[in-house]
């Protein structure tokens, strides 16, 4: 949302008016609603005077109460902001829809966007869709993203009850429509798209064309996504250099999935030299972020000490926090950890017991089909894991009743 009232409000900024400040001011004394605007630019950018917020405000307030929908969609950007006035959100929302049923597409959008968010009024899908359609309808690139993403998740009565083909036909329709203007997140759910066969024939190499289009512009799940194509080879061919490139430009946006896979370049040395240190900087991002995968790999690494001291105690906290997020694989870590490290205590400084053990290695029984690893495991990995799992779990069961059976006697 932040973006798109900024974008609105370079109407105000860049505003390049033909009139002189002193012309300005006589006219918009005089009452003339565009003038008014205009003045109101000049003093928010101190265009041959001072900058003065409070001027900027009350001549742009004056035009749009005139009816002036530039300086009415300004407005509310500027109470969304607090920019030269204190945040207002039912005002923003008020002067939204003055310009909006104007016919301000900048302002449409915006007014359905606080729809859709229920921000500073009532979520409402419905009014949503219809405002973003109206802006989309005469050519606003974001507006045409927005519809297109409402058909393809369903998110509204009426498009729920479409079927799957007729839904993904409408959001291709739209996104295409939004990526061909260069909106960076339709360019990434069109190579998705592309990608999954939804609407369209699979085509690899439209996926590549449109990921990269919008990675280009900075989108990080785009980036991260381009690294995977890359370290792939999926309609370009495999390079695992490009794949690092593109997992730092997402990593460095603070992308957890990418600090993950970039996490694991530096550990396997896969388009980079190994670096273990790189490795555990970049899953601790991922981690502290509350990225299991990264959890239980940093639960490892310190069990281990790869690049970093031997530590159990943080290996058993980050397998834990790995392992309540139903990861398979920590799951399984902390369930043996359990059975191997019994001087560990858990956060209530209990010892632990046979019995923890049990538990956490049945949790990673149950959860065999969890995503885990990074990415989702392949159903070979899937059931090896799985049958480690299983193999410890009987393992403990035994040991239970051999100790249950000695206490008794």
């Amino acid at each position: 949302m932040k973006k798109l009232i900024t974008l609105l409000f370079l109407l105000f900024v860049i505003n390049l008016s033909a009139l002189t400040f002193e012309e300005a001011i006589k006219k918009a004394e005089n009452g003339d609603a565009k003038a008014q605007f205009e003045l109101g630019s000049m003093y928010y950018q101190g265009e041959g005077i001072v900058v003065d917020k409070k001027q900027a405000i009350y001549w742009v307030t004056k035009s749009a109460k005139q009816g002036y929908v530039e300086a009415q969609g300004v407005l509310g950007v500027m109470y969304y902001n607090g920019d030269g006035v204190a945040v207002d959100k039912k005002q923003a929302f008020y002067w939204y829809k003055k310009a909006a049923e104007q016919g301000g597409v900048d302002a449409q959008l915006l007014f359905g966007g606080m729809y859709y968010q229920g921000d500073g009024v009532a979520v409402d899908k419905k009014q949503a869709f219809n405002w973003y359609k109206k802006a989309a309808e005469q050519g606003v690139a974001e507006a045409q993203y927005m519809i297109g993403s409402i058909y393809y998740n369903g998110k509204l009565v009426y498009t729920a009850l479409l079927t799957n083909n007729k839904k993904n036909k409408k959001a291709l329709y739209w996104f295409t429509k939004s990526a061909e203007q260069g909106n960076a997140r339709a360019r990434f759910a069109l190579g998705r798209m592309y990608y999954k066969g939804d609407g369209v024939k699979v085509d690899k190499k439209k996926v590549a064309y449109w990921i990269t289009k919008s990675a280009k512009q900075g989108d990080t799940e785009a980036q991260n996504n381009l690294g995977t194509i890359y370290y792939n080879g999926e309609g370009v061919p495999i390079d695992k250099k490009k794949a690092v490139y593109w997992y730092k430009k997402a990593a460095e946006q603070e992308y957890a999935e990418a600090q993950y896979n970039l996490g694991v370049m530096y550990d396997r040395g896969e388009g980079v030299l190994v670096d273990k240190k790189k490795a555990v900087y970049w899953w601790n991002k991922a981690a502290e972020q509350g990225m299991a995968e990264a959890q239980d790999n940093l639960g490892t690494i310190y069990y281990n000490g790869e690049g970093v001291p031997v530590d159990k105690k943080k290996a058993f906290d980050w397998y834990k926090k790995a392992a309540e997020q139903e990861s398979l694989s920590a799951q399984l870590n902390l369930g043996v950890l359990y059975e191997k490290d019994g001087e560990i205590k858990d956060a209530k400084s209990k010892p632990l017991t046979t019995a923890q053990t049990a538990l956490f290695t049945r949790m990673a029984v149950r959860n065999g089909s969890k995503k885990s690893l990074g990415k989702s495991m392949s159903k070979e990995a899937e059931k090896m894991v799985k049958m480690a799992a299983m193999a410890v779990l009987g393992i403990l069961l035994v040991i239970g009743k051999w100790i249950k059976d000695k206490l008794k006697k």
